[in-house]
């Protein structure tokens, strides 16, 4: 392990500010750190994206990444030695069972020692079961736009549950649902790159019924701690008119009402079914209650906020307008409130009394190991002081995680953007500790 000297960026937030027993944690996942090329691990849907020319940047796929594969030992001290609770990681299905049906067993020994390396270290591990690569045969039958996928997750999850479930801290069947169904189908930003709401429709309810199914499972073997993590936006008008308020509804209704709805109240938001309506699959109705199956916490993921207006095109014709606040390298707006507005309305709309975790919060910023990420600690002390103003105000969050830990493979953008909280030079796989590193460990040690 390569250190860095400790830098004089510093937290005015501390550790003791927070309620006793509050879990700090880092986060990452499968295929942007581990190296998809070792291991046995099959084919995602990722890999033929990135063959189609301009969907990727450079063509980057994960096949190399952080060689977390075989560094994971000194990673794992990283997370130690900055005095963090516990570790969000997430299992490849592509890893595990290849062809999305058999298991490979030098996939899954490999999630097998990396939770045991977790606990000799202390470290509590939070799983995730899918965060985003889909075995290619399965993308090719048809992936979250047919019932066999959501089918196939639930034999994938009791592969998961029966081998670590009995060691797992926490866990979340499905990462950013919105990314895996609507950004992902509609959009085409990602793989597999559609852009149909047909698709989409069906994806949002695929996906949807794959947490259900997962969580079903989990129960069934008893595995402690189960969860969802979604992403939301904080979705603003670009202006006090009808129409844009009309178009950020819409917005908020696709990006966090959608899975929230399905997920905690089952039901989907009516604005949205009535779009979405003659693209629904059969019996879609049957499905919610296996969706809406009560959990033990609810995740957030939050990194900005967008501002709407009408745009041209059939429904939901929405369109984003760039805002005058503070941008990360991503382009995406500085805007710790919308944090703290989205904690109190979820608790307030949705989940009540259920204790709440952000699952995912951090800063894409032009790091090099010379140079102090100053930006990226007062992106997290901005975030931490609005988390801590959602407690006083009453909200039941119990803990926060910071992406990442590791400066990784950035899916469409390949490896440009730099998130992590230590510096990888991707030639020689060194790792380096940036300030944001020796800073949240001093806030975690007061």
């Amino acid at each position: 392990m390569t250190k860095s000297r400790p830098d004089a960026a510093a937290f005015t937030t501390a550790r003791s500010d927070f309620p006793e027993g509050f879990t700090f944690s880092t986060a990452t996942s499968a295929y942007q750190i581990e190296g998809h090329a070792f291991g046995g691990a099959g084919r995602t849907h990722w890999e033929a994206f990135a063959e189609i020319p301009g969907k990727v940047d450079r063509g980057e796929t994960g096949a190399v990444a952080c060689d977390h594969y075989h560094r994971w030992p000194e990673d794992l001290d990283l997370i130690a030695e900055a005095g963090l609770d516990a570790y969000r990681f997430s299992t490849s299905w592509a890893r595990v069972m290849p062809d999305g049906v058999n298991v490979n067993s030098e996939g899954i020994d490999f999630y097998d020692k990396l939770v045991d390396g977790m606990l000799e270290r202390g470290i509590k591990p939070m799983a995730t079961l899918y965060h985003w690569e889909l075995p290619e045969t399965l993308s090719k039958a048809g992936g979250w736009t047919v019932r066999d996928t959501p089918e196939a997750f639930a034999h994938f999850a009791e592969v998961i549950a029966d081998r670590i479930g009995d060691r797992l801290h926490s866990v979340a069947p499905v990462n950013e649902p919105w990314c895996v169904a609507w950004l992902s189908h509609f959009e085409g930003y990602h793989a597999p790159g559609l852009v149909s709401l047909d698709a989409a429709a069906k994806a949002m309810h695929h996906v949807a019924l794959a947490h259900g199914l997962a969580v079903e499972v989990l129960r069934d073997r008893d595995v402690r701690g189960v969860g969802a993590a979604c992403n939301l936006e904080y979705a603003l008008p670009a202006s006090e008119t009808k129409a844009d308020r009309t178009a950020a509804r819409l917005y908020d209704g696709i990006y966090n009402r959608w899975f929230l709805g399905g997920m905690m109240h089952g039901a989907y938001p009516e604005d949205i079914l009535d779009g979405f309506a003659p693209h629904m699959p059969e019996r879609w109705q049957d499905d919610m209650a296996m969706i809406s199956q009560p959990l033990d916490w609810f995740g957030i993921n939050y990194y900005t906020c967008r501002r709407l207006t009408r745009g041209e095109g059939p429904w939901p014709s929405i369109a984003t307008v760039e805002g005058p606040l503070p941008k990360t390298d991503m382009g995406w707006e500085i805007c710790p409130e919308g944090l703290e507005h989205l904690l109190k309305w979820v608790a307030d709309t949705y989940t009540g009394d259920l204790p709440l975790f952000i699952t995912e919060n951090g800063l894409a910023n032009a790091d090099t190991p010379d140079r102090p990420d100053h930006e990226r600690v007062a992106y997290l002390e901005a975030h931490f002081q609005a988390a801590l103003r959602a407690i006083a105000a009453g909200v039941p969050l119990e803990g926060f995680t910071v992406w990442s830990l590791l400066d990784n493979y950035e899916w469409t953008l390949g490896y440009a953007k730099r998130f992590g909280l230590v510096h990888i030079d991707f030639d020689t796989q060194a790792r380096t500790p940036k300030a944001s590193y020796h800073a949240l460990a001093r806030m975690l040690s007061r």
